[in-house]
């Protein structure tokens, strides 16, 4: 599929050249596939990686809201409703001045392979505003989601297109989201996931994301006849998918030396005292800066780029996007790193994902290893259909053993196409055969 590939991606650079990230999640995608090329001609008679690669739906529409000085603002919000081959549309809403319709569509596409690893009948999506919470008041903040549903209301539902929190999004919005939704259709229902557990939410729901990366690189560490015990790790971040990744690793036995913010980082030879970050960011949603002060050790380093340098066995991206560059890259290995598994989405570029696996190194790709949000949601769903509450260790227990099927779902088909140990092409070609036979059956929709 090498040329046909080659082909789509061409035209997906002159079309548009003014997204970056989507480029990057199509380009890595699209260079995966090259290995199915004995199914070229039916893929390529179908034009199935054309509209692979395209949303199937993208919604763009205005919020205005009012302030509490009584201004008027007017923000952008989006929908990108990506591929409903396997299930109804799923994935976070990002509240951040940063997005943008090609952020949303690389996060999209990136979910859209997720979710299909996870076995579960789940479509793609993403969505989200350039709204910043940071610094609103509850009042403000409430009244943008309330603004934001009015008009994205009539494009949800749980059979239809279900969005969960993401960068942004916490319990807050999501609260006030599902409240909107609630009072606009009149119907308790599980359009939206990330709930409270009083009101319709998943026990499991915060720790899933961090919890399950780190589920499946203990397995993957087990396969390579490595122990997570007494490795040492860097965790970048310090929101939910990062403090539950560090919770999870410290249970197995992992010292974690660093954690950031966007300010900077602090180190902690000790091993970070986790229950001083959770008091700065969940409950004060203070600066990581604090931590020297509050822990009365450890050190603070301003640049969070520089949480790269510190040597480790073990490296958790769990900020953003483009985070982990080339150098970063180049430095953890000099330092001896054994595995980097991506907590965030896309956030090692690629520069810097081929000189991990150039040098050895076991990468783990987002769209595998931070999938434990979406199946928490999953999970959340079934209870919501089934109006029945699990416990945490159901949950729990689903995730753990979910987790350790991405992780060999991905490790087989790297192996089936002669390029064992390569976990970006193994989680992109399983992804995708699953979406790809759905929509071959589906016909040309």
């Amino acid at each position: 599929m090498k040329d046909y590939s080659a082909e789509v991606l061409q035209g997906l650079k002159a079309r548009y050249a003014h997204e970056p990230e989507f480029l990057q999640a199509a380009s890595e995608a699209l260079d995966s596939l090259t290995v199915l090329a004995d199914r070229e001609a039916a893929y390529k008679k179908a034009a199935l990686l054309e509209r692979f690669v395209e949303p199937e739906r993208v919604i763009l529409f205005r919020v205005p809201w009012v302030d509490d000085g009584g201004q008027v603002r007017v923000n952008r919000g989006f929908r990108v409703q990506f591929s409903s081959a396997l299930g109804p549309y799923k994935g976070g809403l990002r509240f951040h001045p940063s997005v943008t319709l090609g952020t949303l569509k690389f996060l999209a596409l990136e979910q859209t392979l997720k979710n299909s690893l996870t076995g579960l009948p789940l479509g793609g999506g993403k969505g989200g505003a350039d709204f910043d919470p940071k610094g609103k008041s509850d009042g403000e903040v409430m009244r943008f989601c309330q603004s934001f549903m009015t008009e994205l209301y009539r494009h949800l539902g749980p059979n239809m297109d279900v969005p969960a929190g993401d960068i942004g999004v916490g319990a807050r919005e999501v609260g006030y989201l599902f409240g909107q939704y609630k009072r606009l259709t009149a119907r308790h229902e599980g359009a939206l996931t990330g709930k409270g557990p009083g009101y319709g939410g998943s026990q499991g729901r915060a720790e899933a994301t961090g919890y399950g990366l780190m589920y499946l690189v203990n397995t993957m560490l087990e396969n390579h006849g490595l122990s997570a015990e007494g490795l040492r790790a860097v965790v970048s971040g310090s929101g939910n998918v990062a403090v539950y990744a560090a919770e999870k690793a410290m249970q197995l036995g992992i010292k974690v030396l660093a954690m950031s913010d966007s300010e900077g980082f602090v180190m902690d030879e000790e091993g970070i005292a986790l229950s001083v970050i959770k008091s700065l960011k969940q409950a004060e949603r203070a600066r990581i800066s604090q931590y020297p002060a509050r822990a009365g050790r450890g050190s603070f380093h301003p640049g969070a780029a520089g949480i790269w340098q510190v040597p480790c066995d073990l490296a958790l991206p769990c900020a953003t996007q483009n985070e982990l560059d080339e150098a970063g890259a180049l430095a953890l290995i000099k330092n001896g790193v054994k595995a980097v598994a991506e907590g965030a989405n896309m956030p090692a570029t690629l520069k810097a994902t081929i000189a991990f696996q150039a040098a050895g190194v076991l990468f783990m790709p987002g769209k595998a290893a931070n999938a434990g949000g979406v199946i928490v949601s999953a999970l959340e769903m079934a209870q919501n259909a089934g109006f029945s509450s699990w416990t945490f260790d159901r949950v729990d227990e689903e995730l753990r053993s979910i987790m350790a099927r991405i992780y060999h779902s991905a490790a087989y088909t790297a192996a089936r196409y002669g390029k064992a140990g390569d976990y970006i092409l193994g989680a992109n070609v399983a992804g995708f055969l699953r979406v790809a036979k759905a929509m071959m059956a589906q016909g040309v929709v």
